[in-house]
């Protein structure tokens, strides 16, 4: 059945991107497919379906692929393309630096750029990166509940290189599962930050040295950001939902947070089905 909702008509058919969001009180989200996108916040506590055709398309190439890695991509591009590359989960082995980037304009336009060493409460305390163009918006995407940038840096290196020394004292991953279990207990993010780099003050100094004057710049005046998700119930057993096993997925719209939507069947990852093609229906 083909019905208008506002402007928009439904089903819609389209590849799948990461979900967009815009910092509201609550996150205001938006399902992106090709060239139509559809507001999520206002379909929370009715029914969705999802249903996956079965066709797959690399988002660099457009080629049909019949397994998608990398969130997004056909097998090829994966081994070619620098955003590919493992120093995209360790940037402490930046290939750019190194001398052997697969795409040295890419590296230049996304690498080389100003990023931000961040703490984070999504799961628990943890530490991360991002280019300074992506906050919060790489925080939302966590399902970070507060934030509190901490370092600024001229490259992704650098950012990856300070994320070593304080990820030996707190997490640099979020445990997805307790995420979506609810809000975690508030943290004075500015107290562990000062006990943090108090800890690691030798290592950070050392880090300075090498690096050069101002290369490591503290955000000491940075505000806390606190961030609410539009959410109306919380899973109690968190259920994975798999478009490769169940290409239909119905249920009631409860909630949005990070890239998950949590429906009363189970939580589904659309960043994790980049590329696929599906059907948006009632």
């Amino acid at each position: 059945m083909v019905h208008t909702r506002g402007t928009l008509q439904m089903p819609v058919t389209g590849h799948l991107s990461k979900l967009s969001s815009e910092l509201s009180q609550p996150v205001n989200y938006v399902l992106k497919t090709d060239e139509c996108e559809t507001p999520l916040n206002s379909r929370i506590g009715e029914s969705i379906e999802l249903e996956f055709s079965g066709r797959i398309h690399c988002t660099h190439c457009g080629r049909a692929t019949r397994k998608s890695f990398n969130q997004g991509f056909c097998f090829p591009c994966s081994q070619r393309l620098a955003q590919c590359d493992m120093c995209i989960l360790k940037p402490e082995r930046c290939h750019y630096d190194a001398g052997t980037c697969r795409e040295p304009e890419w590296g230049e336009r996304n690498c080389m750029r100003p990023h931000v060493v961040y703490l984070a409460n999504s799961s628990g305390l943890k530490v991360g990166i991002t280019r300074g163009s992506q906050v919060p918006t790489r925080w939302i995407d966590q399902g970070a509940s507060q934030a509190l940038p901490i370092f600024e840096v001229d490259t992704r290196l650098q950012s990856g290189l300070i994320e070593v020394i304080l990820a030996a004292h707190v997490a640099d991953k979020t445990n997805w599962r307790t995420m979506l279990k609810g809000p975690p207990e508030p943290i004075s993010l500015a107290e562990r930050r000062d006990q943090l780099l108090q800890s690691c003050a030798d290592q950070l100094q050392a880090l300075g040295a090498r690096l050069g004057t101002g290369a490591i710049r503290p955000l000491p005046d940075a505000a806390t950001v606190d961030i609410d998700y539009p959410v109306s119930q919380y899973p109690t057993t968190v259920r994975p939902l798999n478009l490769d096993k169940t290409p239909r997925v119905q249920g009631t719209l409860l909630g949005i947070k990070g890239q998950y939507l949590i429906l009363d069947t189970g939580v589904l990852n659309v960043r994790k089905y980049t590329g696929y093609e599906v059907t948006l229906a009632d």
